[in-house]
């Protein structure tokens, strides 16, 4: 019997979730009995869940995504500080504030989380976080893979106690065939560990201090269900689950996006939807492109995912000044199922990946990206191959040095190109996330990644307050330009109803040099048109605008009317959002 069936009752929904996960692992009573569990954690969570009728997203919906202490202040906790510059700079242009892992960690910028209930001091504590919901929706991360060596479940887990009592994931190397696992870093996958019982291998996909976890033990599942309430209970809204596709392990298989994994995501939805019908779920999964889409399931697994094929793409087609890929991407992409949405973004904390791309750029494309990101700046990251050779994972750069030039070298047009790109993403369907360092226009930071030995550290600058603001407020500078332009742009998406993320989109065929497609709903068309080359280019509109004698508006030049008839000049990189209202 289907989940999506309204007559089937809470539980049977869960037991139908248990008994596809754990199918060959529990006998029918234990299923039974865990399903009982479950449904008396989901309702009590209920009880305590003030229902909202706001919607899961409109076109006001835009995403910033930061660590806790990008901003800092003397004499200030980090969140206060993000807070306060958040709502004095863009309480009108952003809805959602994605902190990053705001928890006790031990490495990896918060990702090899310690204490999964316990807010990192040096930032502030669950009030400081809770405040941000005042003026926004709040985003945060459940890391569900894996924990930190350091934290107490592992060291529980090693001494037998609990909780972390086979809690993480072991095997023996000799009896688990691991030779088709598929790896995005280059560090030793099993490690040796003291236990209580004698030596143990325990899984590390991303670190030796990021343990996996062990779904096969129903405990685990519980645990994080319970994390996931918590946070509910703490005012946050929007799930981001980190690195999910690797939560299960079969061996002789790939261990990633197994169907035992797309079944927890199928649960955590069920039981989403039950306590809070207005909260989401986004996968993190940056896989191929194919891969990728699976996790929006038939509509019953995470509301959103990453659109990882995006910033590749997007970069790629800015570089080398033609389209093609990318508008065949964007042909390809489906509508989204009711329900579900895509969330669009060209940087983030990690790199520009390169495996959204394996089969959308050929190599010889792909190692062009790769040479020019390089040339500016860029530091390459690698993964293992399942034949145990090196390929490139990601490119670590800031985004701006990113589109500082093209494939001929850096040149004088990198803020019109900057916005460029981000006017292509935040007029896409889907929801736009603006990463804080894309806001304020932050370079390359060699200097932390001296200081914290990693490639990513590149794009994870932390700003000191009175550094910043000077350069915000200083009308030359390029910061103060890119911030400012993204700002624009996302005033002027929400108040359109045609950028709601599920209004139609149909791509245009302009040739190379100029990506054009149209937003549509009921009572508003836009026809958005970027030139995405360094020559000027002349856009004829009599085929393309509907001929009804009526003048458009182009809303990215103080609403200009626009005559059909006409033809309309893009400079490098300009950009045009005609609409009909």
């Amino acid at each position: 019997m289907s989940n999506d069936n309204p007559n089937v009752n809470l539980n049977q929904k869960i037991l139908n979730h248990i008994s596809a996960i754990y199918q060959d692992v529990l006998s029918e009573e234990d299923k039974r009995q865990l399903a009982d569990n479950i449904q008396q954690l989901t309702e009590g969570a209920a009880a305590k869940h003030q229902p909202s009728n706001r919607p899961l997203w409109d076109e006001k919906s835009t995403i910033l995504i930061t660590y806790g202490n990008s901003l800092v202040k003397e004499g200030e906790l980090p969140l206060t500080t993000l807070l306060n510059f958040t709502e004095t700079h863009f309480s009108d242009a952003i809805s959602t504030v994605h902190i990053l892992p705001f928890f006790t960690y031990s490495s990896d910028d918060g990702f090899s989380v310690k204490d999964f209930y316990q807010v990192n001091p040096t930032l502030g504590d669950w009030s400081h976080v809770t405040d941000f919901t005042s003026s926004f929706a709040i985003m945060a991360d459940i890391v569900m893979n894996h924990g930190s060596a350091q934290g107490e479940w592992f060291q529980n887990y090693l001494q037998g106690k609990a909780p972390g009592d086979n809690y993480f994931f072991s095997v023996d190397p000799a009896r688990f065939d691991s030779s088709k696992v598929k790896r995005t870093r280059t560090t030793t996958l099993l490690n040796p560990v003291n236990h209580h019982e004698g030596t143990k291998y325990v899984w590390c996909t991303f670190s030796p201090d990021q343990v996996d976890f062990n779904f096969e033990n129903p405990d685990v599942l519980v645990q994080f269900i319970d994390v996931l309430f918590y946070y509910l209970e703490q005012g946050i809204s929007v799930f981001r689950l980190d690195a999910v596709g690797f939560l299960w392990k079969t061996t002789g298989t790939t261990c990633l996006s197994l169907e035992q994994t797309h079944e927890i995501i199928r649960l955590f939805r069920t039981l989403l939807h039950h306590v809070a019908p207005s909260a989401m779920l986004i996968t993190e999964t940056n896989i191929p492109h194919e891969e990728n889409m699976s996790y929006l399931g038939k509509g019953d697994e995470a509301h959103a995912i990453y659109n990882f094929a995006l910033p590749p793409l997007l970069i790629s087609t800015l570089l080398s000044g033609n389209c093609h890929h990318l508008r065949q991407w964007m042909q390809s992409m489906p509508k989204a199922q009711p329900g579900t949405t895509y969330f669009n973004f060209i940087a983030s904390h990690d790199g520009v990946g390169l495996r959204p791309i394996e089969d959308l750029l050929t190599i010889k494309e792909t190692h062009a990206l790769i040479k020019t990101l390089s040339d500016f700046g860029g530091d390459v990251s690698y993964r293992t191959a399942t034949d145990g050779g090196r390929k490139p994972y990601e490119v670590n750069i800031a985004l701006v040095d990113a589109l500082k030039g093209t494939h001929y070298g850096a040149d004088e047009f990198m803020v019109q190109r900057f916005l460029c790109a981000h006017a292509i993403m935040i007029a896409m369907a889907g929801i736009p996330g603006i990463y804080i360092h894309s806001l304020l226009g932050t370079k390359n930071d060699y200097e932390g990644v001296e200081q914290k030995g990693h490639k990513r550290a590149i794009n994870r600058h932390q700003w000191h307050l009175d550094t910043l603001l000077p350069l915000l407020e200083k009308e030359t500078s390029e910061h103060h330009q890119i911030c400012a332009g993204l700002t624009s742009l996302l005033k002027t998406r929400r108040l359109q109803p045609a950028f709601h993320p599920d209004a139609n989109q149909r791509i245009l065929d302009l040739g190379n040099d100029i990506v054009g497609f149209l937003r549509q709903v009921d009572t508003q068309t836009i026809y958005c048109f970027y030139n995405i080359s360094l020559h000027t280019q002349l856009l004829p509109l009599a085929d393309l605008l509907p001929n009804n004698k009526k003048q458009w508006l182009d809303l990215l030049q103080k609403s200009k009317a626009i005559n059909p008839s006409d033809c309309i000049v893009l400079a490098p990189y300009q950009a045009a959002w005609l609409s009909n209202r």
